[in-house]
């Protein structure tokens, strides 16, 4: 099969340029625009390709009505690449695609999904080589989930997003493609139209909301877990609309579904095994948190799932005390209240480091060897010619030798990360700190706090021929602004 050729492929992921001034969580746009500039020196004559590996902007944090932008499409792209806080990464990637030899490669992830509608790529091509068509030539757009194949010597490089196998994060990349037409010969589409994926619905209708108070709440990990149970145990009164978690459950098992039948070049007939179980709250909030939620009293221990849906009924019985401006479950408060009367003394920073310490036991999320779940299932999905296989998504940088000659890399986030250790969550007083911290919700004091629990770094993959013909996989981290330079945290020869 014919597929491109390179002397050298680098590869990053998860910019999430998006969102006005206050709500943006890239903040190294000097770093990253000298990163790019760096990497359109290399090889100057041979062949060098830049991957976007999906998120490059983030719409989901742009105010927009709806879960996907179709009618303004061009309007959101063309305010995020005039955003001070974007331009010069949007300078370099010009200046890039100017220069011979140069590709730059732009996939799709699961808060970019606008990048796939043919309006909004013309305006990236415009911006980026305005008139030139040599530079057009040079910016190549994998945005329907196939992924980008090339071959880097001998090897073939496989890179695609990752949320292809989350059954959070799916893409219904055939609607997906129906919105695409739509909009290309001018017509709308209507909110209620578009399905989202339980991911998108917890961002938009929670998260984002959240977000204004809290803008650190991106940058918690492990993700799913941590993001509702903090949400519980710090602040109810975030989450006016709380029992939209239920739903949001249920179309993660939706996803599942369609995760199991639709995966790239599969998923013509039904899936023959069983879906994917929904998770429970139980299972989101944790065992430790659970347990200061339960009663034990009279022997009587209610699951969270049961006092939500015993809520719910209370509230359509119409025994609930409601807010009239309220008509899902009635005040902020109520299903925080009618959930801490099972509390037994514990409070609101007791409870939050419970959670953290069941979130946290036998935590894998920063070991870069771990093959997490996007590891292992795209691994599931692919052939055994890909030699390198290049993933995103989730925020965690990967580099594992899949023996065989083949090798796997996760090429993490430009974001900054929030990790908590086990010294701060040792008891209620050394946790306090960190909970305080958290409470005020100012990025500027969590990136300046002592205890230094935020991830500054940004990874990149770099796959490349050698003078000997071998070629080299490097995971590595960007340090400097003005002059770039990389410091190799694993490296793989094939």
């Amino acid at each position: 099969m014919p597929f491109p050729h390179y002397d050298e492929v680098h590869i990053i992921s998860d910019l999430h340029m998006g969102g006005e001034a206050g709500f943006q969580i890239l903040r190294e746009t000097e770093k990253l625009a000298g990163y790019i500039s760096w990497v359109a020196e290399q090889r100057p004559d041979g062949k060098v390709a830049l991957v976007l590996n999906g998120d490059v902007i983030d719409t989901l944090a742009e105010k927009n009505d709806g879960y996907i932008v179709v009618d303004h499409a061009e309007a959101v792209i063309q305010r995020i690449m005039k955003d001070p806080s974007f331009a010069p990464i949007w300078d370099a990637l010009a200046k890039f695609v100017k220069i011979k030899g140069r590709t730059l490669v732009i996939a799709l992830g699961n808060h970019d999904l606008e990048m796939s509608f043919p309006v909004v790529q013309r305006a990236v091509v415009k911006r980026l080589a305005d008139t030139d068509p040599t530079a057009r030539g040079r910016i190549e757009f994998s945005t329907m989930g196939a992924g980008y194949s090339c071959l880097v010597g001998e090897s073939r490089v496989f890179c695609t997003h990752g949320n292809e196998v989350d059954s959070w994060n799916y893409t219904r990349y055939e609607d997906l493609a129906k919105a695409g037409r739509r909009l290309n010969t001018g017509r709308s589409l209507k909110a209620e139209e578009w399905e989202p994926n339980a991911g998108t619905k917890m961002v938009k209708d929670v998260m984002n909301t959240v977000k204004g108070r809290y803008p650190w709440i991106d940058l918690l990990k492990p993700e799913m877990q941590a993001a509702v149970g903090v949400l519980l145990a710090l602040d109810p009164n975030q989450l006016s609309k709380i029992n939209r978690l239920i739903p949001v459950i249920g179309e993660k098992a939706k996803g599942s579904i369609e995760v199991d039948q639709r995966l790239f070049a599969e998923g013509f007939t039904s899936p023959t095994g069983k879906p994917s179980q929904p998770a429970s709250v139980d299972s989101l909030l944790g065992p430790n948190l659970m347990a200061g939620l339960r009663s034990g009293a009279d022997g009587n221990r209610p699951s969270a799932d049961s006092l939500l849906l015993a809520a719910e009924k209370e509230y359509k019985n119409g025994s609930a005390v409601t807010d009239p401006q309220d008509k899902t479950l009635g005040t902020n408060q109520y299903l925080w209240d009618r959930l801490t009367r099972w509390f037994t003394g514990v409070s609101k920073i007791e409870a939050l480091r419970r959670a953290l310490q069941d979130w946290l036991k036998d935590d894998k999320t920063f070991d870069i060897t771990d093959k997490d779940d996007t590891c292992k299932e795209v691994l599931d999905s692919i052939g055994q010619d890909i030699h390198f296989l290049v993933t995103g998504h989730t925020h965690l940088e990967r580099a594992i030798d899949l023996g065989g000659n083949r090798f796997y890399f996760n090429c993490g986030t430009w974001i900054r990360l929030l990790r908590f250790t086990e010294a701060m969550l040792k008891d209620e007083e050394s946790f306090k700190p960190v909970y305080d911290l958290l409470v005020s919700g100012k990025m500027k004091d969590i990136d300046e706090a002592e205890f230094n629990f935020v991830l500054p770094q940004q990874s990149a993959v770099c796959i490349k021929t050698a003078k000997d013909g071998t070629v080299i996989g490097e995971l590595a981290h960007i340090e400097g602004t003005q002059s770039i330079s990389r410091k190799i945290i694993k490296q793989f020869t094939r």
